[in-house]
């Protein structure tokens, strides 16, 4: 087995535009996808003033009446973005000590009656009112475009690591104007641990991609790694924190590593811990059990020198084998947020909870 981590590697990004750096960058990247899961970016594309700009928002944000965050709450939209309360999500049965608004790149769902429904999953955003908190919704529109560029950038590396034409992943997104890409701006309350410790507990990303800004300086974040430890991953100014997500690991056939992970909530004595997650989605309709990546075989015997990782307890995905992207997102969603469900998907609603809503609701 390949030596097991016990930090994050730390990628420059700027090593990708230096022909004599190129190769140290793809080598890099190599090992971070196939044996940890996880890394740092620095370096990046996106503007330090526009990150700035976010960062400086978040707290008023959060800081925004009550009512003001109950006007544009999740259970309002059938595509799963707005505002969630403190505590309202569960993950393996205990509560996330996390307060979240879920935002996403501009969209108009492609759903019609007749459609397929998991085209209702993306659609428009819900904003909070703009006299309260001008400029907020240009600035984080600004950045989640920024973000989804680099996003499109580091698909095309990754694919170069993995061995593959840089366009082989091309197949897995629609056009502009079919996709969207969500984020969470999270904020995580100083805890006393009476309730839980967990910001949010053990579990796995779904899609191919997940850019992490650690918006505050707490630490908290924690990777599971190959041994079933778990590291922390500590904030680093000027980057990213860059991980893989289950239906990548699944169209690379587990070349690419999924990796558990999970967020301690800050002591009592502390402030909140800020962070701004962005996935990257592919396309709604894609089918990956469909869908074949022959890679070259020195890329595949890596895999097998890293041997099998420990079993988790994590939150998993398991329908990718058998259901379309956008169902797979649908279910976890349905199952995260039944409330949601109760009100726009009511027949998957019952599907997933015959005896209605649950006491406590469990993150898919």
């Amino acid at each position: 087995m390949a030596a097991d981590f016990s930090s994050l590697p730390i990628l420059d990004f700027a090593f990708i535009s230096d022909n004599t750096r190129h190769s140290e960058f793809i080598a890099q990247l190599r090992h971070a996808l196939i044996n940890v899961g996880f890394l740092y970016l620095k370096n990046h594309t996106v503007p330090q003033p526009l990150i700035d700009r976010l960062i400086d928002f978040i707290p008023r944000l959060f800081d925004l009446p009550q009512s003001a965050k109950d006007d544009i709450l999740m259970s309002n939209s059938p595509h799963f973005l707005g505002y969630s309360r403190l505590g309202t999500e569960f993950t393996k049965g205990k509560a996330d000590y996390r307060e979240q608004f879920d935002f996403a790149t501009p969209h108009e769902t492609q759903w019609r009656p007749g459609a397929p429904v998991h085209l209702r999953v993306w659609g428009p955003s819900q904003w909070p009112n703009p006299v309260l908190i001008p400029d907020f919704r240009e600035t984080i529109e600004n950045y989640l475009k920024e973000v989804q560029a680099l996003s499109y950038q580091f698909i095309r590396l990754l694919a170069e690591a993995l061995g593959l034409r840089s366009d082989a992943l091309a197949k897995f997104y629609d056009s502009d104007d079919l996709m969207q890409h969500r984020a969470k701006v999270i904020k995580y309350p100083a805890n006393d641990g009476s309730l839980t410790n967990q910001g949010v507990g053990p579990h796995y990303d779904a899609g191919f991609l997940t850019f992490l800004l650690q918006a505050s300086p707490h630490p908290g974040l924690q990777v599971q790694n190959l041994s079933g430890d778990w590291i922390d991953a500590p904030p680093i100014p000027g980057t990213f924190v860059v991980n893989i997500g289950k239906a990548l690991e699944f169209v690379t056939r587990g070349l690419a590593r999924a990796t558990s992970h999970r967020v301690l909530s800050p002591p009592v004595s502390s402030t909140p811990r800020y962070s701004v997650p962005f996935f990257q989605n592919i396309s709604l309709n894609t089918c990956l059990s469909q869908e074949v990546l022959d890679f070259p075989p020195d890329i595949l015997k890596l895999k097998d020198q890293r041997g099998h990782p420990a079993q988790t307890d994590s939150v998993n995905f398991t329908e990718f084998d058998r259901e379309p992207s956008g169902k797979v997102n649908l279910i976890g969603r349905i199952k995260s947020h039944p409330d949601v469900a109760e009100r726009h998907y009511p027949d998957l609603f019952k599907e997933y909870f015959p005896d209605g809503l649950p006491q406590h609701i469990s993150t898919y």
